[in-house]
């Protein structure tokens, strides 16, 4: 079976579709209206070695609160649904990840239960047009909607495009280790993941 999902949400407040083809690399066409988080979203396909499509028309003109946590949303939800019934894959996903000063590490459970742990402290309270008090927002939304636990920990860095950006790629390459299928088994003891 592909693990690729499209998943559409509309709201009052959103209007998104998106599509995560998990076993092919492609070029991410992104477009959320808030810049930084589009060029967030091109690596995060980019490093994970996904296809990543993600379209959104928000109420951007209130701010980018409701687009960033939604598009996390939507996007948990495909990567829950293309990894299926998640036999042999990795499941467990590690790596540090730096951009010049900046140091982050990622680590990623496939585990059924959504816990997020979020020590990223940029800190420019903006990034061109998005706020960085919404980094948070939009991996909550995504680790709880994929049901995966994410640890992202900053460990040097003073430039806050640096921090941020070092956080998506190895929350990237950690997903992409966790995600890889080596096998055929479900890969825990009591024989779910939930």
């Amino acid at each position: 079976m592909p693990r690729t999902a499209t998943v559409t949400r509309k709201t009052r407040e959103t209007d998104i579709s998106a599509t995560w083809d998990l076993d092919h690399a492609g070029a991410a066409r992104v477009s959320t209206g808030i810049g930084f988080l589009d060029h967030m979203l091109e690596a995060l396909g980019k490093h994970s070695g996904t296809t990543l499509t993600v379209s959104c028309t928000g109420d951007l003109h209130i701010d980018g609160h409701h687009t960033t946590e939604d598009v996390g949303i939507v996007l948990g939800q495909c990567l829950r649904e293309a990894l299926g019934e998640r036999l042999g894959i990795e499941r467990f996903g590690h790596i540090a990840c730096p951009l010049d000063e900046a140091l982050a590490t990622a680590t990623v459970d496939i585990s059924g239960r959504p816990y997020l742990v979020y020590d990223l402290r940029p800190e420019a309270a903006m990034l061109g047009t998005w706020a960085t008090e919404l980094v948070p927002e939009f991996f909550g939304g995504l680790t709880d909607n994929a049901r995966i636990c994410v640890h992202l920990h900053q460990l040097h860095g003073r430039n806050s495009h640096h921090i941020v950006e070092a956080g998506f790629k190895a929350f990237a390459r950690a997903l992409r280790q966790a995600i890889r299928v080596t096998g055929t088994e479900l890969p825990s003891t009591k024989g779910l993941l939930a």
